[in-house]
């Protein structure tokens, strides 16, 4: 996957939009748009919008510290990119909206059971202790699902911005 220096940028600047849109929404705790920048980039730019979601990755660590609760982030986005990169490429126009919406919400309601092998590990837990991590983090997977699946009506919007932006540059 070569880059050019132009897809360089872009996808810095992109990777940064997923920071700082983070921080921004820092104040409702599971309510944000990274799933939602996530299958837009990857609808859009495919197996090249791991590049942004690491860029990402990695300015949570540098601005948040590498931490423990940072490792799952090592897995938990390429989650939702690969499941995003298993969609059909020719959908209907109208199924669009509805399956990147689900899929989001999905990956929301989920955070916490991809979230908990990790946190096994890192922190000595058996199976037992791991289920009882994911139990209580439940109410927080709930917003986070119901939260991702409002904001999942923005992707083909957002999709539709990012195809036109690269349209347009192939035309120069």
């Amino acid at each position: 996957m070569k880059l050019t220096i132009r897809e360089m940028a872009v996808f810095s600047m992109l990777g940064a939009l997923m920071y700082a849109s983070k921080v921004i929404m820092e104040f409702a705790p599971n309510i944000h748009l990274l799933g939602v920048f996530i299958i837009a980039f990857t609808v859009v730019y495919r197996a090249k919008a791991l590049y942004p979601i690491y860029i990402f990755v990695l300015l949570n660590g540098m601005f948040a510290g590498f931490a423990t609760w940072w490792i799952p982030y090592l897995y938990i986005w390429t989650v939702l990119w690969g499941i995003t990169m298993l969609l059909p490429k020719k959908m209907p126009k109208v199924l669009k909206p509805v399956v990147y919406a689900i899929v989001n919400a999905l990956h929301g309601f989920g955070f916490g059971v991809l979230y908990a092998p990790a946190q096994a590990v890192l922190f000595g837990l058996n199976f037992k202790g791991m289920v009882a991590w994911i139990v209580a983090g439940l109410p927080f997977d709930m917003i986070h699902g119901v939260s991702n699946l409002i904001c999942g009506l923005l992707i083909v919007p957002i999709v539709m911005i990012l195809q036109k932006m690269e349209n347009i540059t192939k035309l120069k």
